[in-house]
């Protein structure tokens, strides 16, 4: 492509003005189209006020409006349904997470990709933290050797100011879950890691979201990677005021190692054997929201890769199966918990 690279946002929450920003500060970006079903008066969209705003996918899509990629930051629910009618319009898809809330539906994406010749790039942002990148080497290098336990804790505040009664989070058919809104970010990273995993165990329980979510605030997974070793996940969005944690702790047969701070962002121990610690770029602050705060910041690294992609045939940082692959482990551990 000599041109820029033409963008449409679907959904223009939070997460959707900031997809808008980082095509807007991209050079080789256009921001060409916006779309919600609330009213543009009503979504603070006034520096956008000169990109044509849509009230659907499918007027958007209808349209003359010169579009190569559709960028999916609407609810969860929709996520995949909205992939694929833009697919079928022969447009490229960058998708929040999750990609969808089933394999099935996720899979049905991946087959209408290839049908079009496509691609589907879905939003994990976290790899590209300095400690992500930094542990992601570590396990491809074997380092450390055969892995004995791996433990992700997350420990996340979300209450009132979060749920809101007319918000779409919180409910099943858009949510989906804690795993799906909250944590898919660290389940992919685990993923990336480490692989697939098996021998799922799931405990959840609802302590104080009955009245805001229709699922689950906490969980207690186990399982065994197909890859060697055992897993588990600790995870509740029940802490008090504000986050607490998001660590992963890898107990090896070389060293160990733990990766802390409230968003994975700092590695707190280090030993390996016959290995010094490198110094690692500070990590970007959270996405803040205001009463609440998020992962990593680093959407600008999104949208580079896909214009890398699009322009010289690099691959996509997270693609459709990964994306995939992450709903499914996720999916597994809410089909195997405890009754």
């Amino acid at each position: 492509m000599s041109t820029k690279i033409n963008f449409a946002v679907v959904g223009c929450g939070h997460i959707g003005k900031r997809h808008a920003s980082m095509i807007q500060n991209n050079e080789h970006c256009e921001l060409t189209a916006l779309c919600d079903i609330k009213p543009a008066s009503a979504l603070g969209l006034e520096e956008y006020s000169s990109v044509p705003f849509f009230s659907s996918l499918e007027e958007m899509l209808a349209s003359s409006t010169p579009i190569d990629v559709v960028c999916i930051c609407s609810p969860n629910g929709v996520h995949a349904s909205q992939a694929a009618l833009a697919l079928d319009h022969k447009k490229h898809v960058v998708c929040e997470k999750p990609m969808g809330l089933t394999k099935a539906e996720c899979e049905n994406v991946i087959y209408k990709a290839l049908q079009v010749s496509k691609q589907v790039f879905c939003v994990m942002q976290n790899r590209y933290s300095p400690p992500s990148i930094w542990l992601k080497e570590v396990i491809s290098q074997k380092l450390l050797g055969e892995i004995y336990m791996v433990q992700i804790n997350c420990y996340w505040n979300r209450d009132k100011r979060y749920y809101k009664k007319d918000s779409w989070k919180g409910r099943k058919d858009l949510d989906g879950g804690t795993l799906f809104t909250q944590f898919s970010h660290f389940v992919d990273i685990m993923y990336w890691l480490f692989g697939d995993i098996t021998n799922i165990k799931a405990t959840l329980r609802d302590f104080n979201h009955t009245d805001l979510t229709e699922f689950e605030d906490s969980g207690i997974v186990t399982f065994d990677f197909i890859n060697g070793g055992l897993g588990n996940i600790n995870y509740s969005t029940s802490i008090y005021d504000k986050n607490l944690e998001s660590s992963l702790t890898i107990i090896a047969e070389n060293g160990s190692i733990k990766v802390g701070g409230q968003y994975m962002n700092e590695v707190e121990y280090c030993h390996i054997k016959d290995y010094t610690m490198p110094e690692l770029a500070a990590s970007n602050p959270p996405n803040d929201y205001g009463d609440y705060k998020g992962s990593a910041a680093n959407h600008h690294y999104i949208f580079e890769n896909v214009v890398d992609t699009l322009r010289t045939g690099s691959p996509a940082t997270t693609n459709a199966l990964e994306g995939l692959k992450v709903v499914d482990i996720i999916e597994r551990i809410y089909t195997s918990k405890k009754k």
